[in-house]
C-alpha cells in the first residue's frame, strides 16, 4: 500500500475508460485511531453511509444505464476508502458492460469489501425513483444561534467541552456549523451534525465552540467523527452517545460517518437539504 502523497490523489488525473478496481484506495483506520488513544477493541459501534450520484455503466446491448448507490462500511472495518478513489473506480465503471444492476451491484460488494476489509453493503436506486429525492433534516435542538464569542478555529480543543454532573439530560443537539479540511487536498468539507447523548448534561456554549474549533483541522470525515465521540465521552462522561455527521456531497458523493456506544441502533440515510 503507498501514501496518499505518492499517489494519484490530489492530483489532476483523466478517468480510466476501462473498469478498474485497482483506483480503490484504502486507508488504514489504526493509525489514525492510535492517536486518538483507540486501540483494537473499539468503544463505539458504527458505520460510514456512503451515497454516490454519479454512478453509470452500459447494459449488453452498449446503452447507458444509471443509478444512485448508497455503500454501507462498516466502523469495524480495518480500512477506509479514501474519496476521490472511490469517484474515480465508480468512474471507471461508466464504459463497461455488466448483464444487469444485480451484476454490478454484486461486483461493487466484491471490490469495495475487498478494499475496506470488511463486508460492505451496496444497494442501487433507479435514478427515477421518488424514494431518492426524499428530505429529512437531522432531528435535535440546534445551538447555532447561542450567543458565544468564538476566537479558536483550530486544532480542535476537548477542554471547551464540559457537563454538569448535578443535572441530568437526555437529549438531542444538532449543529450545521461543522467545517474540517481534507487532509489530501486541502478542500473544505462541510458538515451538519447531530448528537444524541444521555448523562451529565451536557454545556451547550462549550460543545458549539468545540465543534467550530474543527473550522481549520485537517482529517478525514471518519476520523473527525470519531475524535467528536471521544472526546464527547471523555469530558463530558455520557451514560450513552451517538455522533451522526451528515456531510455535503464533493465529487458526487456524500460521506456521513455515524459512531455510537454499543447498544444503540444504526440511523436511517436521510438526505438533508444540504445534501
Amino acid at each position: 500500500m503507498t501514501s496518499p502523497e505518492s499517489s494519484l490523489l490530489g492530483k489532476p488525473v483523466s478517468y480510466n475508460a476501462d473498469y478498474d478496481p485497482n483506483l480503490l484506495f484504502p486507508i488504514p483506520r489504526a493509525g489514525q485511531r492510535e492517536a486518538l488513544g483507540i486501540g483494537d477493541e473499539l468503544p463505539f459501534v458504527g458505520v460510514d453511509f456512503w451515497n454516490a450520484y454519479e454512478l453509470s455503466w452500459l447494459d449488453n446491448r452498449g446503452k447507458p444505464r444509471v443509478a444512485l448507490a448508497e455503500l454501507r462500511v462498516p466502523a469495524a472495518s480495518p480500512n477506509l476508502i479514501e474519496s476521490k478513489s472511490l469517484k474515480l473506480y465508480l468512474g471507471s465503471c461508466a464504459m463497461a458492460r455488466f448483464a444487469d444492476a444485480d451484476t454490478l451491484r454484486a461486483q461493487l460488494v466484491a471490490d469495495l469489501s475487498a478494499a475496506a476489509g470488511a463486508p460492505v453493503s451496496v444497494v442501487l436506486t433507479p435514478a427515477g425513483s421518488s424514494n431518492a429525492a426524499l428530505i429529512e433534516n437531522l432531528e435535535g435542538d440546534s445551538i447555532d444561534d447561542l450567543p458565544v464569542e468564538i476566537s479558536h478555529y483550530g486544532p480542535p480543543k476537548p477542554e471547551f467541552l464540559s457537563s454538569d454532573p448535578e443535572l441530568k439530560a437526555d437529549e438531542v443537539l444538532v449543529s450545521h456549523l461543522l467545517k474540517s479540511n481534507c487532509p489530501v487536498t486541502g478542500q473544505p468539507d462541510w458538515a451538519s451534525v447531530q448528537i444524541r447523548y444521555a448523562g451529565p448534561r451536557i454545556a451547550r456554549d462549550g460543545l458549539l465552540r468545540y465543534l467550530v474549533s474543527y473550522r481549520q483541522h485537517s482529517d478525514f470525515h471518519e476520523s473527525c467523527v470519531e475524535r467528536i465521540f471521544m472526546d464527547i465521552l471523555r469530558q463530558c462522561s455520557p451514560t450513552r452517545l451517538a455522533v451522526y455527521a451528515r456531510y455535503t456531497r464533493r465529487g458526487g458523493l456524500d460521506i456521513n460517518p455515524f459512531r455510537a456506544t454499543p447498544g444503540l441502533p444504526l440511523p436511517g440515510n436521510p438526505r438533508t437539504n444540504r445534501q
